[in-house]
């Protein structure tokens, strides 16, 4: 059974990930709003993370395994993207030591999506679908559970769900129909979460039943019972001018933070993220802020150490300077939420404190993160 995507998405992190107070204008303001209401909870260990920022365009994606179709590394709206090149067919699977067999009971899955009025650049209709196969497959036709997403040249927008009830061959299906974008004309919804001509956070979350799904912060998708899967992969059969994925997030559990803190005396965060090289936070880092700054409130004694962690990319005369404009960044938002900032220290650390290995994809991933530490 082959399903449909063409996915575009975005490429977050790169040595360091944290970003800055900078001046913040209306549009990023109303998406951190969005975030500011989401009940999505990021993932703690992360599984497998592909910012595409190290791989050679027109090159293969080294981490990844093709399905089907044909994927090249390209570069979209200025960003690198694994590309769907055979006139946007394609389907590519995350490269796991077992590939049939690799998702937990808990999870996250995130990734951006660049979505945009097409004309004589591709075709009129992007497709994208998230496809999950069963535990114990010998191959991805076993993927019963799929979401997709729609998006046509006239802004109207849609997404679709079909998932596999736990131990049943019957299907928890449903669809929503996201209306138009503002600015294209017809009748404009004006809670579609979906912007026109920007990147789009989607984002989904599996806790051993329960399944929901997100875009920018918005809960789409909300199903009390799913079979759990083993494995999941993206596949596109759309042609689109923007077909590709890029900044692919998955991630193990979501522990409550406060039990993070009595267990380990500090919050160690990978859901704190900013633009590449930069300080600015990007939207959804607002979910996990939100986190925190409700925490310090339940908890009016907590006052913590923000530590800014980067890999070691780049130099330390980058990094280091870097890191503390970050950390920084992550303090003023929390005061922005109303913590005092006399509760709050922000530490630059660069590369100096890695917890992984820096010769590995996912010890880069692992080594770059912000970090409460309890004072």
């Amino acid at each position: 059974m082959k399903r449909v995507i063409a996915i575009i998405l975005t490429a977050l992190l790169a040595g360091c990930v944290f970003a800055s107070a900078q001046t913040v204008s209306g549009t990023d303001r109303k998406v951190e709003t969005g975030y500011a209401k989401t009940d999505f909870v990021p993932g703690d260990e992360i599984l497998f993370e592909d910012t595409f920022e190290n791989e050679r365009t027109g090159e293969f994606p080294l981490r990844w395994d093709l399905l089907d179709g044909y994927i090249e590394t390209a570069t979209l709206q200025g960003r690198k993207v694994l590309a769907f090149t055979d006139n946007g067919l394609g389907q590519v699977i995350p490269l796991m030591k077992d590939k049939w067999n690799w998702l937990p009971e808990i999870f996250t899955v995130e990734f951006d999506l660049f979505v945009a009025p097409v004309s004589d650049e591709g075709g009129s209709e992007l497709g994208m679908e998230l496809c999950f196969g069963d535990r114990g497959a010998s191959d991805y036709y076993n993927a019963a559970s799929y979401v997709s997403f729609w998006y046509r040249e006239d802004g109207s927008s849609r997404m679709e769900w079909n998932l596999r009830k736990p131990g049943s061959y019957d299907l928890s299906s449903g669809a929503k129909d996201l209306g138009l974008n503002p600015g294209l004309g017809g009748y404009l919804e004006k809670d579609n979460p979906v912007k026109a001509g920007e990147w789009n956070h989607f984002a989904f979350s599996f806790n051993q039943r329960a399944f929901k799904g997100y875009i920018n912060g918005v809960r789409i998708i909300n199903v009390p019972a799913m079979e759990a899967p083993g494995y999941l992969y993206f596949n596109s059969t759309s042609q689109y001018a923007y077909s590709g994925i890029s900044n692919v997030r998955i991630a193990q559990g979501a522990v409550p933070l406060y039990d993070r803190l009595m267990s380990e005396g500090k919050i160690v965060t990978y859901a704190i993220t900013f633009q590449t090289g930069k300080a600015n936070l990007n939207p959804e880092s607002m979910v996990e802020i939100n986190r925190i700054a409700a925490l310090m409130k339940e908890n009016p004694d907590l006052v913590f150490e923000v530590q800014g962690h980067c890999d070691s990319t780049g130099s330390d005369s980058v990094n280091d300077p870097l890191s503390q404009k970050r950390a920084e960044a992550v303090v003023a938002a929390l005061v922005d939420l109303g913590i005092a900032q006399s509760r709050l220290t922000p530490v630059g650390k660069g590369s100096h404190e890695p917890v992984a290995s820096n010769n590995t994809e996912e010890g880069r991933a692992r080594n770059r993160r912000v970090e409460f530490v309890k004072k």
